[in-house]
This record gives structure tokens, sequence and C-alpha cells, in this order.
């Protein structure tokens, strides 16, 4: 009884992860000082409490209980409550001046740790409808990639040349992210084309998943332009490149360095994982990354921490500025690459 206590206590944890949309959406509503609440919070406040609170890597079984599927339907709805509060702000002229850059920064930080992370989640999922769910979470930080480069080039390739979402040993996070980005949307679009000609569909029309999205984008960026001008316009789409900044970010911490032979089985040797709490709970345990590789289906509240894994010097709130001063992050990683004989120079 105890045990399955602390089981159930261990999920409420994960709600953590919705803290952010609640600071975004009282900024969002208030105006003024209030609109950079969420990123204080989320690049001051966290990163100074993950240096100083301790790992978590107990490997609990999962508890007999409906918490993390009431934490999806909830970040869901969380995540179109925060671009909505951000919409109605700035139509409303509750936020004015440079505080919509402020507020675009901050709903753009949420959608980074929550939407994205959620829809990462959620599109390896096999349900039709959680699938949906994921994809429509990636519709609104305007990314079209991420649900097909993820799930048929990154975890196939992950670790090798031919993967652009593995950061090589040496390189900046500057030159990765352009890499990166461009490579998925590249082949992400190749293999789209790919899927319509063999339905025997047009490679340039609506069937292409890539085509569509962008039309879908095109026209909320009209729709947006036209309720309330250029200033809405251009904050959808700054929270939304900051979000997908984000999401580089934490790619490249994932598996900077760490390579692997084109027939050499995925690992937990491939991903560097954190135990830190903050980077545990507040990103639903994408911070197992390692496990997450080596058995993809495992739900994020099943994932485990490998004695085997390489581990990231810190979490990933604070390794945010060691990652935007390369000498810092070589100086603090590469050694650890090099002891791990795991190096892809």
């Amino acid at each position: 009884m105890v045990k399955s206590l602390n089981r159930s206590f261990r999920n409420w944890k994960y709600f953590l992860n919705l803290l952010p949309v609640v600071l975004v959406i009282t900024g969002n509503l208030n105006g003024g000082w209030l609109s950079l609440l969420n990123f204080l919070f989320s690049f001051v406040l966290l990163g100074l409490l993950e240096l100083v609170l301790p790992e978590d890597r107990t490997n609990d079984d999962s508890a007999d209980d409906k918490l993390p599927e009431i934490l999806m339907t909830l970040s869901v709805i969380a995540q179109l409550l925060s671009v909505s509060s951000l919409i109605y702000g700035i139509h409303s002229e509750i936020i004015k001046g440079y505080w919509i850059l402020a507020a675009a920064l901050s709903t753009g930080a949420s959608s980074g740790t929550l939407a994205i992370v959620v829809a990462h989640e959620l599109i390896h999922r096999k349900n039709k409808f959680w699938n949906l769910m994921g994809r429509l979470l990636l519709f609104t930080v305007f990314n079209p990639y991420f649900f097909i480069h993820h799930l048929k080039i990154h975890h196939k390739y992950v670790g090798t040349d031919a993967d652009p979402v593995t950061a090589r040993y040496g390189e900046s996070y500057y030159h990765f992210f352009i890499r990166s980005i461009s490579g998925q949307i590249k082949q992400s679009f190749n293999l789209e084309k790919e899927r319509c000609k063999k339905k025997e569909h047009s490679a340039y029309g609506f069937h292409n998943y890539i085509l569509a999205s962008a039309a879908g984008y095109l026209i909320v960026i009209i729709l947006a332009t036209v309720l309330s001008g250029r200033e809405l316009c251009l904050a959808l789409l700054l929270q939304a490149l900051f979000a997908n900044l984000l999401l580089e970010y934490t790619n490249y911490i994932e598996h900077y360095g760490l390579s692997r032979q084109n027939n050499e089985r995925v690992s937990e040797r491939h991903s560097w994982q954190s135990d830190k709490v903050i980077s545990r709970f507040l990103l639903i345990d994408l911070s197992r990354h390692s496990d997450h590789h080596f058995h993809a289906a495992k739900p994020f509240h099943q994932l485990e921490s490998y004695e085997g894994s390489p581990v990231l010097p810190g979490g990933y709130a604070s390794m945010l500025i060691p990652v935007l001063i390369p000498a810092v992050w070589f100086k603090l990683v590469n050694k650890k690459i090099n002891d791990l004989n795991l190096s892809s120079k």
C-alpha cells in the first residue's frame, strides 16, 4: 500500500510541467513586467534551483493510476490557452510596446518546455487521437517537420552522420541549430514527396504534410495580421521561433558527441541522461533520454535511469548558459566523451 502511494506521488510530480503555463497566462492577461514571469522562472530560477537540488535516480514501477493520461490532456488544453492568452493580451492591448517581446518570449519558453515536450511524447503513441494531439501541439509552434523526422529518421539514424539532429563532437550550438533545422526540413520534405508518389498523389500538393502544414501556418499568420496587425503576427512567429530554438537546445545536449556505427544497435550509451529533479519532472522525464532511445515505445513515466549511460554535467535547466558559451560547454563535456571513448571525432 505504501509503495503504491509512493508511485502515485511520483506521478503527481510531473504536474510541475503545467506551472510555466500558469505564469504565462498570468503575464499575458495582466501585461507589464508580469509578461516576463515565465521567462525569469524558466531561465533564472529553475537554473539556480537545479544547481542545488539533488538527483532522483529512482526507477519506480509505474503506478496503477490515470495521472499520466490526465496530464497529457491538461497539457494540450494548457498550450491552447497559453497561445490564446498571448493573442488576447495583444489584441486587447493589455500587452503593449516592448512588453509584447517579453510576452512572446515567455510564451515561447512555455511552448518549448511543455508543448514540444508533450508533443514528443504523444507522437510516439499508436493511438490516433493522442497522435493527432501531438501534431496539434506542434502546429502551435509552427513546426511541420518534427513529427516526420523524429519518428522516421532520428530514431533510426541517431548517432550516425545520416542524422542531422545528432550534434558532432566539437560542434557549437550555433552551428548545430542551423545544420539541424535545415537538415530536418530537407529530409522530411523528401520523405513526404516519396510517400505521396507511392500513393499516387502530387508530391507538391496538400497531401504533402509539410506543404499542408505550411498552408495552415500562412492562414494563421494572415488572420493574426488582420485581427491585430503586425504586432500579433510577429509575436506568434517569435514565440514559435523561440520554442524551436529550445527544441534544438535539447537536441544538442541529448546526443552531443556520441556516435555509433551504421550497423550498431542503438543502446543506452548513445544518449546523454540526467536525473536532476527539475529536468526529470518539469520535462516529464525527457532527460531520461537514453532509455527513450533504447525503448522508444515506453511512456514517459516508465523511463529508467541507466548506470551505463553518459551523464550530463548538469540538468537541462542549468546547462543552457554553458551551451551558449561553446568554450565552457566543450570544457565540461568533451573530457567526459574522451574518457568514455564515445567521441565522434
